[in-house]
Parts: C-alpha cells; structure tokens; sequence
C-alpha cells in the first residue's frame, strides 16, 4: 500500500511538472547561441584520433564558409582582372588593392620595415581578411533565419541536419580555440621572422639586450622566455572576448522581453520592454559591434606585424 501511495504521489509530481510549460532560461539561450556546437550536437560525427574529436562542430563549419567564400571571390576577381586588358583596376578588385596597399603602407611597413614588406604583407593581410570575415559573418542572422524557415515550413526532424547546425554560435572567432589557432601561428612567425632576418641561434641571442651587467640576464632572460608565451595568449584571449562579449550583451538585453514576459504573465509587458528598451539597446550594441568588428582584425593584425619587426628590428 505504501508503494503504491509513493508511486502515485511521483507519477502526480511528474504530471504536474509535464503540464507546467518549460521556464524560459536565459543563461542557457545565451550560452547555447555564443557556443561552438556541443558534443551531442555536431554536425558531422568523426572518430576520435589520439584523444582529439575530429568531429566537425559550428565554428568548424563557419572556418570552412569563411575560408571559401575568401578563396573563391578573390581568386574570381583577381583572374577576371588579369584577363582585361585595363590596368586601372575596378569594383571588387579596387577595393581589393586597397586593403592591400592600407595594409602594407599602415601596418607592415611601419612596424617591420620596407625590406620585409613584401615577404610579410602577403600573410598580415590574409589574416586581416579572413579575421574580418569571421568577425563580420557572426553579426549575419544566417542561422536565425534557417530556424524560422525550419520552424514555419521545411519542420524537419531532431536529428535532421538543419537542427545540427542550429546548435551553437556562427562567430568563429569567438571560440579561444581558433583565436588559439591564429596565435600559435603568429608565435611560430615571430621565430620564423627572427631567424631569417639574423639567423637561428643569433635570433634567441636577440631576445635579452646586450651590454647589460651579467646578474641582470638572471632576471631578464626567464622574463623574456614568459613574454614569448604572454603574447600568443594576449591575442587569443583580447579578440575571443571582444567578440563573444558583444554578443553576450546583446542575448542579454533581448532576453528581457521574455523575462517579463514571464513575470507579469501577459506578452504586452515583454513587447513593451522590447519596445522601450531592449531594441534601441540592442541596435546600438549592434552598431558598436561593427565597430569593433573592424577594430579587432586591426588590432590583431597590428599587434602580429609589431611582434614580428621586434623580432626583426632588434636595435630599435
């Protein structure tokens, strides 16, 4: 009797709590929106070699949009222009020079030095390009618009590929692994830069001053090795927080109209806070973002040309 009376009392719990409608989580909603796709939602299973999911996940999905979309608009642009007989270039391909020449005349050139312009700015730019790429797609409702098509008319299933892809956030550069990535890079540049400018062993000479009294080097040189390691990790950790930062912020004022929503039980009072505050916020937290779009490739592009002309440029 007693079994019975406890089954009851939880089968009478557990329907109460199916007929309660699901609260809305607004950690949850933003963490799930800022996120790369977790391991339950990938989009495409792959085994896992030496410990690493090769699984391909939303920001792996969005490396693989941005790096197409650059590879085959320039080289469609650069190949049409070659093929003209005009040397003036036009429309894409203008705009194209123009980054090139801003790039070489702002960044390289005044922070490596003209000798190494032309062997440095092919990279500084690509990575200007394709960090403005990642940062600009993010602030695009692609997958927001699948969703609703997906809800209103494709009503897919669960496990279907549209919901996969739903799953996380589409700003790549938001995720520390690939702003990781994109450092590690630039750390092996820098030694690369050094040793082909002064050579291996005279590049680590290059790391501490000369001519300083000999119980300093004690305390430079474990200084020196720290500050290789500080710089990677500044560029990974200033341009993933910028950009998942303004995201954040701009989930966390939309969720009030949902909040409220909940709180005063009736829809006007969310459309109201919606209304009067959380769209012109969000609108013009979306217009900062933009700036800070541009802002973030440059600062990452800056601080990489700045790392690479010390390593060159030792007497300055």
């Amino acid at each position: 009797m007693r079994l019975q009376e406890h089954l009851a009392t939880v089968q009478e719990h557990v329907a109460g709590q199916a007929a309660e409608p699901e609260k809305f989580d607004a950690g949850r909603t933003i963490i799930e929106h800022v996120s790369n796709s977790s391991p339950e939602h990938p989009i495409l299973h792959l085994p896992t070699i030496a410990g690493i999911d090769l699984s391909v996940t939303k920001h792996v999905l969005m490396l693989w949009i941005v790096a197409t979309i650059l590879f085959v608009s320039i080289t469609w642009a650069v190949r049409r222009y070659l093929r003209q007989d005009r040397l003036v270039p036009s429309g894409f391909v203008n705009a194209i020079e123009v980054i090139v020449e801003w790039v070489r005349e702002a960044i390289v050139i005044p922070n490596i030095g003209r000798k190494y312009a032309n062997t440095w700015t092919p990279w500084i730019v690509t990575y200007f390009l394709f960090i403005l790429t990642c940062n600009a797609i993010g602030m695009v409702p692609i997958f927001e618009t699948l969703g609703l098509l997906d809800h209103t008319v494709l009503h897919t299933g669960e496990h279907s590929i549209v919901q996969r892809v739903l799953h996380g956030g589409p700003t790549a550069t938001a995720n520390y692994n690939v702003t990781a990535g994109l450092a590690t890079v630039t750390f092996f540049a820098i030694i690369a830069a050094g040793t082909i400018a002064h050579g291996f062993v005279k590049h680590w000479i290059n790391l501490v001053p000369h001519g300083l009294a000999a119980p300093l080097y004690i305390l430079l040189i474990p200084i020196e090795i720290l500050s290789m390691f500080v710089r990677p990790f500044a560029l990974t950790m200033r341009l993933a927080a910028n950009m998942v930062g303004g995201h954040i912020a701009i989930l966390a004022i939309l969720s009030f109209v949902f909040i409220f929503t909940e709180l005063f039980k009736t829809a006007i009072a969310g459309i109201g806070v919606g209304l009067v505050l959380s769209l012109p916020l969000a609108v013009g937290i979306s217009a900062l973002e933009i700036i800070v779009i541009l802002v973030q490739a440059y600062v990452f592009t800056l601080l990489t040309a700045v790392f690479i002309g010390m390593a060159i440029n030792v007497h300055h």
